[in-house]
């Protein structure tokens, strides 16, 4: 799947087709977001500025921002901007794609970011791209978590719903060329350190 073809699926799809919980109830799907802000709070210092890349309708930015980080929230899909903005109408939301959060953003670099529902839709190649320019908006030290999942099998998305794994190998040569150190955390998501790149 390209970048362009998963953005444009998320914009258009039923809000019972985005997340599982929905089905189940909002309760449910709100519940689950405060769920994963506090995991992130586990490895986010304490009032840091973060960016949440694919925030949709701020399912996680919202209790984020209630735990008291800076979150400011990207997304692609100019349709979950305006969810997010009915429930957070003083929500920070930028209209960006990986590639537009260098020119949001200036000199400005960010303490963290999150990513936990973008990366798994896809191809090897826009994962590579859009995991870059999040290393590159992040402070040197600064933690990035995101959904980058390993496999014994790795395979890519054929859908926009799918989901592509790595090897340990890909992923690995990954992180030195763009500058990740892998962190051992309790989190069902990755969580790597902003280092400087491999020479």
């Amino acid at each position: 799947m390209t970048a362009e073809a998963v953005i444009q699926a998320w914009d258009q799809a039923d809000p019972e087709a985005i997340h599982p919980l929905r089905r189940v109830s909002e309760d449910a799907y709100w519940e689950s977001g405060q769920d994963q802000a506090e995991m992130l709070a586990t490895v986010i210092p304490d009032g840091a500025k973060v960016l949440d890349f694919g925030c949709g309708d701020g399912r996680v930015a919202i209790p984020m921002t209630v735990l008291g980080y800076e979150v400011t929230a990207v997304d692609s899909s100019p349709r979950m901007l305006e969810r997010l903005a009915e429930r957070l109408p003083d929500a920070d939301a930028v209209l960006a794609d990986a590639d537009g959060i260098a020119k949001h953003l200036g000199r400005r670099r960010m303490d963290a970011v999150y990513s936990l529902a973008v990366l798994i839709h896809h191809s090897y190649s826009d994962c590579l791209n859009i995991v870059a320019k999040l290393r590159a908006a992040t402070k040197l030290g600064g933690i990035l978590v995101l959904d980058w999942p390993l496999s014994d099998q790795p395979a890519e998305a054929d859908s926009w719903i799918g989901v592509t794994t790595w090897s340990k190998e890909q992923q690995d040569e990954a992180c030195a060329r763009i500058g990740l150190e892998p962190i051992d955390s309790h989190l069902p998501w990755g969580v790597y350190r902003a280092v400087k790149a491999a020479g």
